[in-house]
């Protein structure tokens, strides 16, 4: 699988000693930044840019997810769901991991580096990517409504009208 990866200047050491732990898992990694360490950076144009690598690959059929890491993964989670067809969730433990696959379809996962150790990061990731969809119509149903609202604003109508 394709792992898109984004970080600031908090999730640096992570994001590095990830993208070894992935490829040594046999995943292709491809990451967007930052190269070196800035105090100052900005990671909204990191985050994004990895969104929107993974929306064209899943778009050209290719297998691929995201994960962006920052101090409390929240701005960075946030600038990747400003991508259409993007579904990032913030993960702090393994059922968040597994949950924002099997039930939200997520193609990326946010997570904040002041928050965990770097085996508990690595388990939430390998959870994260290992844990299908379940198809379920419910989900399929919801991730459709939200789909339909990013796309032209259209939401169900209001059942207190």
């Amino acid at each position: 699988m394709r792992i898109h990866i984004a970080t600031d200047h908090a999730g640096l050491d992570f994001s590095t000693q990830l993208q070894e732990h992935l490829r040594a898992a046999g995943h292709e990694v491809v990451d967007h930044g930052p190269i070196e360490y800035d105090a100052v950076d900005d990671y909204p144009a990191f985050c994004i840019r990895a969104a929107q690598a993974v929306v064209a690959d899943q778009t050209a059929g290719v297998e691929a997810l995201g994960v962006v890491f920052g101090g409390s993964g929240n701005g960075e989670q946030i600038a990747a769901n400003k991508v259409q067809g993007i579904r990032a969730a913030l993960v702090w433990n393994v059922s968040t991991a597994e949950l924002a696959r099997e039930h939200n379809d997520a193609n990326v996962i946010s997570i904040g580096a002041r928050q965990h150790t770097f085996d508990e990061v690595t388990t939430f990731i390998d959870t994260f990517i290992s844990t299908p969809f379940s198809n379920e119509e419910r989900h399929v149903r919801r991730i459709g409504q939200i789909a339909d609202f990013e796309r032209d604003g259209s939401l169900l109508p209001d059942p207190r009208a």
